[in-house]
Formats: structure tokens, C-alpha cells, sequence
């Protein structure tokens, strides 16, 4: 994941409400801090239909921001407005600035990368990734120079010679990122840019994607459907839904502690549990499941009325599976496995509670025999920490 901060001054002070030096907190977090794109209650219509919903959203210098979201959330209409390839129907988009809202495509400190990299077939590796500055009519040294620097940083020297169709995937979409930083925009926009890439070669490639944007120190804002692939680039994450952004935080907070229902069911897989508020202290809260008659205990309040329904998110791999019984129904519940399967590094549990609610949990396989521990219609025990779920407001 890529980890960003926002002044490198080792004379700095501490961090506002904690210890780390201020060149140390990521840049989202300073008090001062100047939003490099600021995205200002933009809405996007088409026919009646409304595609981007009043967005507000602010994006740092060198950060690496994806919008994740399903087919249809927005997304990609909102990264086309800040291309300047769509125009709002209300809001405004400012770069570095200046205010963009009505600025051409052109002429905007900004590149876009597609899902496709659009390749010219009848051309080179080399003169794909030189195109856009022979139509600005750069100089030959200059080109030449640059080329070579961009075929560096994608590690693509020894292939500068190839056309397209002689090249992998994972290749191609390198030389289609080199065109696209060649320009030095301030700002590079990526559409899917790993969706047309198998599992395997994707995960690679996530990681040479942060290397280069790490070493150049160019914006880049990603837009992705994968969830993985958004918590291993991003250094924040805006998760979207019909039109609206309905959270942005770091990876491990839209993981950890997912503000809604629908964030905990979207980003990874969740097992959701209806209680009733039985007890709200500052720090913890209970509620009771009465379908199963037991207590989910939770070391962080939310302050609501006694009695209030409310959903608790309790992620798979916090669930301890055991066949010890269960005594005390506080962070507890008995149940019987139902399905195993098992997926080499991990094993994936589907266990059937008292009340019929089905339930994922997942464990590493530590050890060789781990897989093959557990069989299908064994009473089994899950177990919890208090600091493992997360109590769900909306």
C-alpha cells in the first residue's frame, strides 16, 4: 500500500492528537495541508438521471486515491469530468489551484490512462511512448532522452524495438503508463487500468504500479471495481454508491471500521448480526441477539438510545473456531459446519447457527494438516474478541 506524507521538514512538530512528528502523518491529516484536486459538489446528469451525486472530495498532492465502486456507482463518470472528457451538470473541479470546471481536455495538467492502453499496433515501444511529444514538437535529443527514462522506469529497455502484439499483457499496460507520464502531468487519471490483466499478473503488477507512482511523485487517481486491488495501490480509498462517495479513509479503516452496511457487505467478505442496544458506555456497547440469545460485546460506544436495533459487522478471519463448548453466550455461539473448502493458504467455513443464520469463517492453514482438521457436520464453537466487531449505525 502505498504510504505518502506531505512535508519532509525534520524540524517538524509533533501531530495534532498524537506523538508521531508531523512529516510523519499522512498528509490527508494535516491541519494545513492544501488539497491538490478539489472536487466541489459536482453532479453529473444525464436524461434525468443522475450519475455523480453533489460529490465534494479532496485529493493531495503525490497521493495514490482510487474510487472503488460496482458497475453504475459513478465512478468513471466522475474521473471523465475530472479529465475534462464530460462536463458537470452543477459543481466544480480545481486542479493545483485553478479552477478547471470549463477547461478543455487538452488543455488541462492531466493524462488518462484506459483499461484498453489504446497501443498503436503499427508502432514501436518506443514510438508509442513518444507520440504525444512529437505531436508537441519536441526535439529529437529530448525525445530520445525521455523515452529512454520512461523505458527505464517501467523496465522496459531491452524492449523498445517490439510492436505491441509482441508484448504480454502486463507489458503493454507498462508502455501504455510510460505514454501516459512521458507529458509530466501534474495529475494521471487510471480507468481500470489492471482489468484486462489475469489474477496473477494483476497482483504483480499492483505492486510496480505504486513502485513508479512512489518514485515519480505524480497524482494519480484510480478508479477499480476490485476491492483487493483498491486496498493494495491506495493510499485512501473513496468508496461509491449511486452517484454518491459514502466513505473515504486508508485501506484499513474502510476494512476495520466500515461506516455502513453497505461499505461492510462491498469491501470484502462480512458476517452482519441484528441486536438490540442493551448497554452504551463511552468506550463499549452490548447488544443482544435475541433469535440466538446471546450478548456481542464491543470495546467502542456510538452513542444511541437503549434498545435501539442496530447491525454489528463481524469480518470472517476474526472468528476463532473450536470445539470447545460454549459457556458463557457473551461473544459466543454454537453451530455446526455445513460446507469446508479448502483454498490451499486458507480454509473457508460455512457454519450453521441455532437460529439457521449461516456464517463465513476463515482460517490460514498454518500447518499441513489444518486443512483437513474439521469435517463437514461437526457442532462446532465460534469465538470472538471484543475489539474484533464493529457496530453499524446506518
Amino acid at each position: 500500500m502505498s504510504t505518502l506524507v506531505a512535508n519532509h521538514n525534520e524540524s517538524a512538530g509533533s501531530a495534532p492528537g498524537g506523538n508521531l512528528p508531523l512529516h510523519e502523518v499522512p498528509i490527508w491529516q494535516q491541519p494545513d495541508a492544501e488539497p491538490f484536486v478539489r472536487i466541489e459538489q459536482i453532479t453529473k446528469q444525464f436524461d434525468g438521471f443522475t450519475a455523480v451525486d453533489q460529490v465534494s472530495l479532496d485529493i493531495y498532492k503525490n497521493e495514490l486515491f482510487c474510487l472503488l465502486g460496482g458497475s453504475g456507482s459513478g465512478k468513471s463518470t466522475l474521473l471523465r469530468m475530472l479529465a475534462g472528457f464530460e462536463q458537470p451538470t452543477h459543481g466544480r473541479v480545481v486542479i493545483d489551484g485553478v479552477d478547471m470546471t470549463d477547461v478543455p481536455p487538452w488543455a488541462r495538467p492531466v493524462n488518462m490512462m484506459f483499461q484498453s492502453y489504446a497501443l498503436f499496433p503499427h508502432l514501436s515501444v518506443e514510438s508509442n511512448i513518444a507520440f504525444g511529444l512529437k505531436r508537441e514538437g519536441a526535439s529529437y535529443n529530448d525525445i530520445k532522452r525521455r523515452v529512454a527514462a520512461m523505458l527505464d522506469l517501467v523496465q522496459l529497455e531491452h524492449l523498445g524495438k517490439r510492436k505491441p502484439h509482441q508484448l504480454s499483457g502486463g507489458q503493454r499496460q507498462r508502455v501504455a503508463l510510460a505514454r501516459s507520464l512521458i507529458k509530466r502531468p501534474k495529475l494521471l487519471l487510471l480507468d481500470e487500468p489492471l482489468g484486462a490483466l489475469d489474477k496473477k499478473l494483476r497482483e504483480e503488477t499492483q505492486f510496480e504500479l505504486v513502485r513508479i507512482q512512489e518514485e515519480l511523485g505524480v497524482t494519480f487517481v484510480v478508479v477499480t471495481h476490485d476491492q483487493e486491488e483498491a486496498m493494495t495501490l491506495a493510499s485512501r480509498i473513496g468508496v461509491m454508491n449511486q452517484g454518491k462517495i459514502v466513505q473515504t479513509a486508508e485501506p484499513h479503516e474502510v476494512y476495520e471500521y466500515p461506516n455502513s452496511r453497505f461499505v461492510a457487505e462491498f469491501v470484502g467478505s462480512v458476517n452482519l448480526f441484528e441486536g438490540r442496544i442493551c448497554d452504551d458506555q463511552v468506550d463499549s456497547v452490548s447488544l443482544y441477539n435475541k433469535a440466538l440469545d446471546m450478548t456481542f460485546f464491543v470495546n467502542h460506544g456510538i452513542s444511541c438510545a437503549p434498545n435501539q436495533k442496530m447491525t454489528l459487522a463481524l469480518r470472517p478471519e476474526k472468528i476463532l473456531l473450536s470445539r470447545e463448548a460454549v459457556t458463557e453466550k457473551i461473544n459466543a455461539v454454537s453451530g455446526t459446519i455445513e460446507d469446508i473448502a479448502y483454498m490451499g493458504s486458507l480454509s473457508i467455513f460455512r457454519v450453521r447457527l441455532p437460529n439457521g443464520q449461516e456464517v463465513r469463517v476463515t482460517q490460514p492453514n498454518s500447518s499441513r494438516e489444518m486443512g483437513g482438521r474439521w469435517r463437514t457436520g461437526e457442532p462446532v464453537s465460534l469465538r470472538w474478541g471484543e475489539n474484533s466487531a464493529v457496530v453499524l449505525t446506518s
